[in-house]
């Protein structure tokens, strides 16, 4: 059995988006379906969003043991004013830490933490883990587009160095930040596809480039997407580095770990070598992708045996071991 250590859920916040008349928003359609109206786009809310049942069916359909459920970060609910959602945010956290609790093992989770005012979500930290036994929490992702912003953070991975934690780099806003503008065709493939899968790779390279990795050593950081086109551009930027005398410190890519979220078997294969397997694991991005069975890219990626264990449950038994979630 799989443990899928990407996916999203919305049910401790719905509530809250209710409320709102601003994207993010959720209201009923004309037929009385809830969507979800976030920064960009609307979506209609199937059960497994809200519905831990619906969820643990289609886990069981595709052979999930445990799913590692996270705040939704990419709705920017976590980098509004600290006053409008300090409240909201932490009764999702408390919500989802009973939810897991009483799971039996099914659900592990990553909080969402108030990002507009740094030191609370310092102190949320340390109470996601003490209190609630949570795994850890959710960054955004354009935190980490440029150093100088990633070291805003400092005080949010000095909390979690201090308690022992798993930050989960995702795609999302910094406070202040407005949304994207559409592109001016196929928007949706060269933003959510292309663009994004870039602006991980920045990311990840961030972390690489810079010292958080060394100073908080008890952190660990996880990047989604298998790192984003880290994998398919590491000889450009093995080239780059030797031809311009930069230091491209190429071993820190194996101190974070990464997921397999809307990737199939040529993009694994690439980071069982580059990576290794060690450093993966099964990621759904449920229930915003929905494939009849993830793990079929994994059994279709032409690595060994013991790399498609790793990757399916080992490396990330041993990370949610190692945290005392598991």
């Amino acid at each position: 059995m799989a443990i899928d250590m990407h996916s999203h859920y919305y049910g401790g916040l719905v509530d809250s988006l209710r409320q709102r008349r601003e994207r993010p928003y959720v209201a009923p359609d004309a037929a009385g379906q809830d969507v979800l109206h976030a920064m960009t786009a609307s979506t209609p809310m199937a059960p497994g969003y809200v519905n831990p049942e619906a969820r643990l069916l289609w886990m069981d359909s595709v052979g999930i043991a445990t799913q590692l459920l996270t705040f939704p970060g990419a709705l920017g609910v976590d980098v509004m004013p600290v006053r409008e959602v300090e409240g909201a945010i932490r009764d999702f956290n408390d919500h989802l830490a009973a939810m897991c609790r009483s799971s039996g093992g099914r659900f592990v989770g990553l909080a969402g933490l108030p990002l507009d005012d740094i030191e609370a979500a310092a102190r949320e930290m340390k109470r996601i883990r003490r209190d609630l036994s949570l795994a850890g929490a959710i960054l955004p992702g354009n935190f980490f587009l440029a150093a100088a912003d990633a070291e805003r953070l400092r005080p949010v991975f000095a909390a979690a160095n201090e308690v022992g934690a798993l930050l989960m780099v995702h795609p999302g806003l910094m406070p202040g930040e407005n949304p994207p503008a559409p592109y001016q065709d196929n928007t949706i493939l060269r933003a959510s596809a292309l663009n994004l899968q870039s602006s991980i790779s920045q990311m990840a390279l961030t972390m690489i480039m810079g010292t958080i990795l060394d100073d908080f050593s008890d952190v660990t950081v996880q990047i989604v997407n298998l790192g984003g086109t880290m994998p398919f551009i590491i000889e450009r930027i093995r080239a780059v580095a030797d031809s311009r005398d930069l230091i491209f410190p190429e071993d820190r890519l194996r101190r974070m770990v990464y997921d397999t979220a809307s990737l199939g078997p040529v993009a694994i294969e690439a980071a069982v070598r580059v990576l290794g397997a060690d450093r993966l694991m099964l990621g759904t991005d449920y229930p915003i992708f929905k494939p009849d069975n993830p793990l079929n890219a994994i059994a279709q990626a032409a690595v060994a045996e013991a790399d498609r264990v790793l990757i399916r449950q080992g490396t990330a038994q041993s990370l949610l071991q190692r945290l005392g979630t598991l």
